[in-house]
């Protein structure tokens, strides 16, 4: 399955819809705008449609499981699977996800933003609280 989006006039992700593959591939190559050509002529419009990858994630393409990078890194397209709500970044060709919070960095590889501080890797969980800008655990007091 090949995943598109559509694009309104801002480059903001509106849609998202599955394109069967056997509609975008030609000659044993996936064409992108074979799929843009189906949408168009399937919703009737002159939409700005863009493929996105389902498995790439922060730059990097994953095996089908999801949690584990692919060996070929090539496959990795327009670093992130975008969603709605997603922006397309024409310039880097990268669809960037809504920043989470006024305080997260974009981290120009990844074209994801990230917080001010690391996540606590102690096997706890937490949520960001923005007023503090830190993480702050999830207490069970139940």
């Amino acid at each position: 399955m090949a995943y598109f989006v559509k694009l309104n006039e801002n480059n903001c992700v509106t849609d998202v819809y599955a394109v069967d593959n056997s509609i975008i591939i030609e000659n044993g190559v996936e064409n992108e705008e074979l799929g843009i050509s189906f949408l168009r002529n399937l919703f009737n419009n002159n939409g700005n449609y863009k493929q996105t990858s389902y498995n790439t994630r922060g730059g990097v393409h994953y095996q089908n499981n999801g949690n584990t990078p692919s060996e070929d890194q090539n496959k990795a397209f327009r670093k992130n699977y975008a969603g709605i709500g997603y922006t397309y970044d024409q310039q880097r060709d990268a669809f960037i996800p809504p920043k989470p919070y006024p305080s997260w960095i974009f981290n120009e590889f990844s074209c994801i933003f990230e917080p001010p501080t690391f996540y606590p890797n102690d096997g706890n969980n937490y949520y960001w609280d923005e007023n503090i800008l830190n993480w702050v655990q999830i207490t069970n007091n139940g």
